[in-house]
């Protein structure tokens, strides 16, 4: 039997779309491939985001923000001067995007205007700062990005 371009083209068309079926199978039936985009608990991670977005609402409106610094001691972090400095209470997370041994948190507790991440704690690079905050009842969030 003598195969002509049609009866080729109608051949090569049907191997393509058996290979192309093959992978989707293959991707659908094996439990390798499983991945959900969404999470077991959404309704709780979507109130923590929206606590975030507050957050992020309420440091919008301050008149004067947290202000931060590399300096030779540590990351300095300036509170506003107008607030009550003693009833400021949270958390700073610090994040190394290169390397998930080097993230820690700190307990926020300030005596004066400022509070220093120590040096010691820090390796030479980039890391991400989220600083969470209280004050009088309403929560604050903080990011900044700094080289160390």
């Amino acid at each position: 039997m003598k195969i002509n371009w049609g009866g080729g083209l109608v051949i090569g068309m049907i191997l393509f779309i058996s290979f192309i079926l093959y992978f989707v199978i293959q991707i659908m039936t094996n439990d390798k491939y499983e991945y959900e985009l969404v999470t077991e608990d959404y309704y709780s991670k979507e109130m923590i985001f929206q606590d975030q977005l507050y957050a992020d609402r309420n440091s919008y409106l301050l008149e004067e923000n947290i202000k931060s610094a590399r300096t030779s001691q540590g990351v300095l972090f300036t509170f506003p001067e107008n607030l009550k400095h003693s009833q400021i209470s949270g958390t700073i997370s610090i994040y190394r995007p290169s390397n998930k041994k080097l993230d820690f948190d700190l307990p926020l507790h300030l005596n004066g205007a400022s509070f220093l991440v120590p040096g010691e704690k820090l390796v030479e690079g980039k890391y991400n700062f989220i600083v969470l905050w209280e004050y009088e009842g309403k929560s604050y969030r903080y990011k900044d990005v700094i080289y160390y």
